[in-house]
């Protein structure tokens, strides 16, 4: 599993993973919208995608990061808004993987903070993210 900083060239299976994100919280299916969302993104530099490339040019799932600045503290901060891992693929310490990139991106990209927050109901989210501390 190779995990890559995700682009344009991406975002056919990087939609379909959204979409399944985005149904994970209850939202309607809905792909077309997915997509239009992160193509904006990418296109606008507003986030950035870390996706797990599996075989046949599959991805098995990614994490989203949008730049922000914490003006009390004077200091760059990453907010880690998305983290989904497709089913199939669970299991596998992919979300510790594609948790640790992104770790390592914030600290490479001088932010103070990686910010996060998940639904109280994603209980192997917060799993994940109390282990990784």
């Amino acid at each position: 599993m190779e995990i890559l900083r995700a682009d344009k060239t991406h975002l056919a299976e990087l939609a379909r993973l959204f979409d399944l994100y985005r149904q994970f919280y209850e939202c309607k299916p809905d792909l077309a919208l997915a997509r239009n969302f992160l193509e904006e993104r990418l296109e606008h530099s507003e986030s950035i995608v870390f996706a797990a490339h599996s075989d046949r040019d599959k991805l098995a799932g990614f994490v989203q990061l949008y730049p922000s600045f914490c003006s009390v503290e004077a200091t760059k901060i990453l907010i880690l808004y998305d983290l989904y891992v497709d089913a199939p693929y669970r299991q596998r310490g992919i979300g510790e993987e594609l948790m640790n990139r992104a770790s390592r991106h914030a600290r490479e990209a001088g932010a103070q903070r990686l910010d996060l927050l998940t639904a109280h109901s994603n209980h192997a989210g917060q799993h994940l993210y109390e282990k990784l501390g």
